[in-house]
């Protein structure tokens, strides 16, 4: 009987741990969203924890350009993340990503000044908490400036003037 439960427990785990997978950088969209080749087939990979500047706005560039310069057509290993179904809305795997010297591209970024630690859907991660505080102090990247928009809020922003304009193109 147990030999019939055990690779059932095994998914299980897995399922609830999150997968971990190796995969080459094949695309880099922006700085917090990549796309890795996976056994053959391309996935877009999110980086949990973390919002980089979009790319209209200051450091958004930067950001992606650093995501290439460290992770473009490199392995890499993803550890898919167990919340919220592993997904974000838009069916991108959500995880960390580690380079292959170990580093984790999520908290090098959130360390660099090139990634707002994601309050929203990482409350609890004290470790990008404070690499934010550091990278603040320390006025690196996005925290030179004297006060950078958030991410999310540009991006509410822009939804808000674009339904305003539709609206007026109606009247």
């Amino acid at each position: 009987m147990l030999r019939r439960l055990a690779p059932v427990l095994l998914a299980v785990i897995a399922l609830a741990n999150g997968e971990t997978w190796t995969g080459q950088v094949v695309g880099i969209q922006d700085g917090d969203t990549i796309t890795i080749l996976k056994d053959r087939r391309q996935v877009r990979v999110r980086l949990d924890g973390v919002d980089c500047p979009e790319l209209g706005q200051p450091f958004g560039r930067t950001a992606r350009e650093r995501v290439s310069a460290l992770a473009f057509g490199r392995m890499v290993v993803v550890r898919e993340s167990s919340g919220r179904a592993g997904r974000d809305r838009y069916g991108r795997v959500l995880g960390q990503v580690i380079l292959p010297e170990g580093r984790n591209l999520n908290r090098l970024l959130v360390e660099e000044g090139l990634a707002w630690w994601y309050r929203r859907y990482a409350p609890r991660d004290a470790g990008l908490a404070g690499l934010e505080e550091r990278a603040r102090e320390a006025r690196r990247g996005l925290w030179a400036d004297e006060d950078p928009q958030p991410p999310w809020l540009w991006r509410s922003q822009r939804r808000k003037r674009v339904v305003e304009e539709a609206a007026g193109r109606l009247e």
